[in-house]
Formats: C-alpha cells, sequence, structure tokens
C-alpha cells in the first residue's frame, strides 16, 4: 500500500470576498508543482459562497463535474434546459462531453458550502447529460452510501468513468472496511467532520489521503463523523 496525505493546512486558498476556495490540486491561479491531479481526479475544490452570488454562465467540455452540497441551497441552470436546486445532502453531476454552459448561485439565507470535483471523462464527446440526487444524513447514518457510480441506477447519479463516490455518516466510533480493485485503482479519501485514521494515518477535519497498491482498507472512525470516499482509475486505458 501506498499512500499520500493532503493536509487541510496546505491547500491552495482563493479569497474574492463572495467566494473562498480551498483547493487540494492546482487550480484557477493557484498551481503545486507536484499536485496536478490524483488519477483521474484533477480537482478537488472546498468551497464556500455567501448569499445571493455565484458563478455566472460559463462552459464546460469533456469533463465530469460533480457537486456535493454540504450546506446551504444552490439553483443550477443549464443549455440542456435544466433549471434545478439542491440543498445539502444534493449531489449534482454534469456529463460535460461535447459541451454545455451552465450557472449556479447560492439561492439560500446564508452560506453554501460545497465539494467541487472534476474527474477525466471515460469516453470523449459524448452527448452532454445532467443528473441529481438527494442524500440527506438521516437517510444514510452509519453506512456507506454510493452517491455517484459508472453503474447505472435510480439510487445514484451515473459517471462517464470507471469511478465510485460513497459518503459515510457515523454518529458512534467503529470502523469500516473498504475493499477496492487494485488493479489500475485509487482512493481519495476527504473527511468532512470528525475524525478519521487510514492506515495509521490520522485525519483532521478538511485532510484527505491518497492511497494506491491496496486491495483492502479499514477506515476507524470516531463519533459524528463523515467522509467522502472517490475511487477512480490511476491511468486512463
Amino acid at each position: 500500500m501506498k499512500t499520500q496525505y493532503f493536509p487541510a493546512g496546505e491547500r491552495g486558498v482563493k479569497d474574492i470576498g463572495w467566494l473562498k476556495s480551498n483547493f487540494c490540486f492546482s487550480f484557477s491561479d493557484y498551481y503545486h508543482p507536484m499536485r496536478s491531479a490524483f488519477g483521474t481526479l484533477v480537482a478537488f475544490n472546498d468551497d464556500f459562497v455567501t448569499a445571493g452570488k455565484g458563478f455566472g454562465i460559463h462552459p464546460h467540455v469533456n469533463m465530469e463535474i460533480i457537486s456535493v452540497l454540504l450546506k446551504g441551497k444552490m439553483n443550477h441552470k443549464d443549455t440542456l434546459g435544466y433549471s434545478t436546486k439542491i440543498e445539502a445532502g444534493g449531489v449534482q453531476i454534469m456529463s460535460a462531453g461535447e459541451g454545455l454552459r451552465h450557472e449556479e448561485y447560492n439561492v439560500g439565507e446564508g452560506d453554501v458550502n460545497f465539494l467541487q470535483i472534476w474527474i477525466q471523462p471515460k469516453l470523449q464527446n459524448i452527448t452532454p447529460r445532467y443528473q441529481q440526487r438527494s442524500f440527506p444524513r438521516s437517510k444514510r447514518k452509519n453506512r456507506l452510501t454510493t452517491i455517484v457510480s459508472s453503474e447505472e441506477g435510480q439510487e445514484h447519479c451515473w459517471i462517464n468513468q470507471n469511478t465510485r463516490l460513497s459518503l459515510g455518516y457515523y454518529d458512534l466510533p467503529g470502523s469500516v472496511p473498504y475493499t477496492l480493485h487494485p488493479v489500475n485503482k485509487c482512493l481519495f479519501i476527504f473527511l468532512i467532520e470528525g475524525t478519521l485514521k487510514v492506515n495509521n494515518q490520522v485525519l483532521h477535519p478538511r485532510d484527505a489521503i491518497g492511497i494506491w497498491e491496496a486491495s483492502e482498507i479499514s477506515l476507524q472512525h470516531g463519533e459524528e463523523t463523515e467522509f467522502l470516499i472517490i475511487e477512480t482509475p490511476i491511468n486512463q486505458k
């Protein structure tokens, strides 16, 4: 097993008033020569947006773009004709494919906090698509819940990549085993809140750890702990 630790305090930071972003990888005007990506995961941003502000209409091409809403309420409008709103526990994905444009704003009364995740697609120039699902904490307590998968299904969002995203929320201390395909797969684990220990590495809130060349790991968590697991290819095949 090999690992890479991503401390919260070493993330890139961008603060333009209405938007405060924390970057695990090079993004926007933040550049880190040793942190450009982790496998096909090319962006992992912990974003905070003030009420009434957001991102005006802008384009995306050939990228899988996932938003995991941790706090607040945001809208989504795109050139596919979708006009939706998501709240805490909401997950949305755009398979940008051959191209689309979208906008999103904080439409709640308080700050929004969401994770913005970009993953390289498996197939290029597909027909763009959008999906949204809701995963409130009350319905996923003390278990891992698949929120995004390459497998079609009604309970989660679909992604154009051999990738799986899982949310874990546990209100009591314990451990969770996780089995992954050891060939060309890696894990990126992000601690949202609480305490987590992975392969003797203790994580604090907003820390992350990358793992590869492993088939099974154990995650030891404290009470009131929430985390996100991304299992994705190390390299495109």
